[in-house]
């Protein structure tokens, strides 16, 4: 009889016995270990294949804007199509990525809808000239549906949370192109300080499994390498300290930036359909100030000639301030490709000044901002490896920590929880600003 408390009882002390058992646990482990692998090359597979044909037709989007400019002027007709399409889908009142990060904190249900929106109001948001990334729909991408994967699955809701991040993890190596980033961002994001590292096997084949599959298919990735040569030396490492010390301020920056102008937006436009039309309108105006359209779309060709030495000067706080007119204003997209793009032209810039090795200072940037604005030490880190190499890993290293350290509680993700203090050994258990 189950309700027997002797039975019971019986039962625990017959699994304890069997998981004192060396061989038990062993082939428990494996059996474990086999089914994870499974599971995940399936996420893999389905999140890749969708992440690959979103990272097609990004590039698709981007190489028609730049052969047709005067596309641009129907910004605003597509921020009222994307306010349109949310509404219809009745998916208004999401928070995009941080619905997702939630989502690993506790049971929040994450609909299906979520990717096919997203997919849809990103390449719109691109196409027509919002300045906007991808890991945003990246992670959205993934995490809904990793989570529809774990209900076909029928997992516990524990299992539920690591094949979510597995499939956000899916979604960003086969964007992106760097699988052990992606890896370990899933793991990384959500909560600061804490590593969940039961998702570890899971995260890291399903990453493998999207980037083999994106690969083979030719997927459009960013060349981002740097031609430079520098041995690490005490002149070189102050000059990193500096630039990563102001990398973090430029981060704190980005992230006041975005929150601000929603704040703004919010106050003055109540009106969703007002308010996606204004900021189209505001940034057709801008562009037509500054004349040129550098800072529409990710950016990606700006990252490459700063990455190559040649940045304008005011070049990171344009593209901040962009950033901020457009997602503040409600088009879908992410916020990391323009936070690469900050840092690399403020890193740059930073080189210009002190006539330090730019290339090597952009990269350096890069993955600081990245750093400040995620609160991902790790994932930063690989990040610099994976793209740029380990010939410079000891300046990357030195950059990364300063501007996790220096960049405070403040974060892209108002959901992301800062578990463990960045500056003593204490527990905050207190979200992000």
């Amino acid at each position: 009889m189950t309700n027997d408390p002797s039975t019971s009882a019986e039962e625990n002390r017959l699994r304890q016995k069997l998981s004192d058992n060396a061989l038990y646990s062993g082939l428990s482990n494996l059996l474990q270990f086999l089914r994870w692998l499974f599971f995940s090359t399936v996420t893999g597979l389905v999140v890749g294949s969708v992440s690959t044909l979103f990272n097609f037709g990004l590039k698709a989007a981007v190489d028609f804007r730049h052969a047709h400019r005067w596309i641009l002027l129907f910004l605003p007709l597509a921020g009222l199509l994307i306010v349109f399409l949310y509404r219809t889908f009745r998916y208004e009142n999401n928070a995009g990525t941080d619905t997702v990060i939630d989502s690993i904190h506790k049971e929040a249900h994450i609909p299906l809808r979520m990717s096919g929106l997203i997919f849809i109001s990103t390449l719109l948001t691109v196409l027509f000239g919002g300045s906007v990334g991808r890991e945003g729909a990246a992670m959205q991408i993934g995490g809904s549906i990793g989570e529809q994967l774990g209900e076909k699955f029928r997992f516990n809701e524990k299992d539920k949370k690591i094949i979510l991040m597995s499939g956000i993890s899916s979604a960003f190596s086969a964007l992106f192109g760097t699988p052990m980033a992606a890896a370990f961002l899933a793991m990384e994001i959500a909560s600061v300080g804490v590593m969940y590292y039961a998702a570890l096997v899971p995260c890291i084949w399903a990453s493998l499994t999207a980037f083999l599959l994106a690969r083979s298919l030719n997927s459009p990735f960013d060349n981002m390498k740097i031609e430079t040569a520098l041995d690490l030396n005490l002149t070189s490492s102050f000059r990193v300290i500096v630039l990563a010390v102001l990398c973090a301020f430029v981060s704190i920056l980005f992230c006041r930036a975005m929150s601000f102008f929603k704040a703004q937006y919010a106050r003055f436009f109540k009106n969703a359909y007002l308010r996606a039309a204004m900021g189209g309108v505001f940034l057709i105006l801008l562009t037509l100030l500054v004349q040129t359209d550098d800072y529409l779309g990710p950016g990606m060709d700006v990252i490459e000639r700063a990455l190559a030495g040649e940045a304008a000067p005011l070049a990171f706080l344009l593209k901040i301030l962009f950033t901020a007119l457009t997602i503040g204003a409600g088009f879908k997209g992410g916020e990391i490709v323009p936070s690469f793009f900050t840092g690399a032209t403020f890193g740059c810039l930073f080189a210009t000044l002190i006539g330090a090795n730019a290339p090597l200072c952009a990269s350096i940037g890069m993955v600081a901002v990245f750093c400040g604005v995620t609160n991902c030490p790790i994932t930063a880190l690989l990040i610099s490896f994976e793209l740029f190499g380990f010939d410079h890993a000891y300046y990357y290293l030195i950059a990364v920590a300063i501007s996790y350290m220096l960049s405070g509680y403040y974060s892209l993700y108002h959901s992301q929880t800062i578990v463990y203090s960045k500056f003593e050994n204490s527990y905050v258990n207190k979200k992000t600003i």
